[in-house]
């Protein structure tokens, strides 16, 4: 039996958000005069609805593309999301129960390695490999933007030299909170403490999911087939992005 899960919250006003969220409704009532029509001229007198929305393109789960790290990767042009390759959006997943890990502490290799040992998984070329840090239980306050740990650039460079081109985080960011970040730069003067998880990015490729949730509702740490198509919004470095696990018959050949 097919189940879907699906791993992204909702996109609208919470306080999760770092920027506003808008949502200005045309109503039903409102619908026909802008189309220069009289409610008498349709039905209960209502007619269609629509929606305006000002938001960013990292509001809600999305996809980063590699045109968010930076210019280029690996020598040439960075990817903007609507360049990304469908085939990378859909993979095996891989589950990484890192929830022992403290807020504004990284995720370092080794603590990649160990979660992989307990998943008894190897990885492989396409593996999707979501990061549980439990943080998704702060979806809805302020403290969702600060509280949760951050993959490490050395991390980041381990996963991806192992074929993986999407690495998602049930959290804010994939790396540690800005503001942990920030504090260590004016502490030690060192770049490399900025953003490093992102910055890898202008060497190898690979794409981000953030702001998942409900990787608790997963069957294991694997077992299950990530599928997570961004919106390609023309030349942006990210996309909205509906995440779901498959799990059951899915995986099975058609043969």
């Amino acid at each position: 039996m097919v189940r879907l899960i699906d791993l992204s919250v909702p996109t609208g006003p919470n306080a999760g958000e770092a920027t506003p969220v808008q949502i200005d409704t045309l109503t039903h009532e409102q619908g026909p005069a802008v189309l220069g029509l009289e409610t008498s001229d349709f039905p209960d007198g209502m007619a269609i609805s629509s929606e305006t929305i000002t938001l960013t393109t990292h509001t809600g789960t999305h996809m980063d593309a590699p045109l968010h790290y930076g210019p280029h990767s690996g020598g040439e042009p960075a990817r903007s999301i609507d360049k990304v390759p469908l085939e990378w959006c859909i993979g095996p997943g891989v589950r990484l129960d890192v929830r022992h890990i403290k807020p504004g502490e990284e995720i370092g290799e080794d603590d990649v390695t160990e979660a992989l040992g307990v998943a008894g998984h190897t990885l492989g070329d396409g593996d999707i490999v979501l990061l549980w840090t439990g943080a998704d239980r702060l979806w809805g306050s302020t403290e969702y933007l600060t509280t949760y740990p951050g993959l490490s650039g050395g991390a980041t460079r381990f996963l991806v030299e192992r074929g993986v081109r999407v690495i998602g985080i049930d959290a804010w960011g994939l790396d540690r909170p800005m503001a942990s970040m920030i504090e260590d730069y004016r502490r030690t003067g060192d770049r490399e403490t900025l953003w490093p998880a992102h910055v890898y990015g202008r060497e190898r490729e690979y794409l981000q999911l953030e702001k998942l949730a409900n990787l608790g509702q997963l069957p294991g740490p694997t077992g299950f087939t990530v599928l997570c198509f961004p919106i390609p919004v023309v030349n942006a470095g990210a996309g909205w992005t509906r995440v779901v696990a498959v799990t059951g018959r899915f995986l099975e050949s058609d043969e």
